[in-house]
């Protein structure tokens, strides 16, 4: 947990992430990069120089397999309040609309919930768990299905709502988080989603394992690159 943290200190320095009076939602889907950063944050909560409020929201998506139990005790074992906003957007987005490509809406509508729930609770800012692969993940998914080079920002302004979105794990490696879920033993609540692990992003993640496999260094040069804003070398 200390490389974690010492990554996570780094990104939030960087980036201006935290400040001062800050209220803070943590969304939690259960699984393993969003249950590490909760946990990452209430310890950083502890020697922070800016002091900040946290919360953790839950969106439910209406499948009914979905126990929240493990993360409701762990929230209360560090002392974070927890609230679960159930929603229908399982319903929506596959019995209703029955999507052909579901993660886009359901993308779409966790995140318009997620913002509304944080504007009622009087909070302003709302932390994500994406970490350093997630980015390079994103950054393939952009060029490979949409003809861009870009990826997700560590720190983004929504303005329709006046809160933030920010990404303090954006330093961390997917094999770091794995490596603190087990030494911490951080629950871990697996999801019910249909669509798991049957996604584009897994493709692409399965395809960036065999790249890294082949070039081991091949995974930090791609995260140098997307931070070396002097040295593009494009078409413009």
């Amino acid at each position: 947990m200390k490389q974690i943290l010492g990554a996570m200190r780094k990104a939030i320095n960087d980036f201006a992430m935290i400040q001062d009076g800050d209220k803070i939602v943590v969304g939690i889907s259960g699984g393993k990069d969003s249950m590490t950063l909760l946990y990452a944050l209430k310890l950083f909560q502890r020697f922070s120089p800016a002091k900040f409020d946290l919360y953790a929201v839950t969106l439910s998506m209406g499948f009914e397999n979905f126990n929240v139990t493990p993360i409701y005790d762990f929230c209360n074992k560090i002392d974070v309040p927890y609230k679960v906003v159930n929603t229908e957007i399982a319903k929506i987005v596959f019995d209703i609309r029955k999507e052909p490509n579901p993660c886009s809406l359901c993308a779409k509508m966790r995140r318009g919930a997620l913002h509304d729930t944080v504007k009622e609770l009087g909070y302003n800012k709302i932390a994500l768990g994406h970490h350093a692969d997630d980015a390079i993940e994103t950054m393939f998914l952009s060029m490979l299905y949409e003809g861009r080079i870009t990826t997700f920002k560590p720190v983004t302004y929504l303005d329709r709502k006046d809160i933030y979105n920010i990404r303090p794990l954006v330093y961390v490696k997917e094999k770091q988080v794995i490596s603190a879920i087990e030494r911490h033993s951080i629950p871990v609540v697996k999801s019910p989603c249909p669509m798991d692990k049957n996604t584009k992003r897994e493709e692409v993640k399965q395809m960036l394992n065999q790249i890294y496999k082949t070039i081991p260094e091949s995974r930090d040069r791609l995260l140098t690159s997307i931070s070396n804003k002097d040295n593009f070398g494009l078409w413009w």
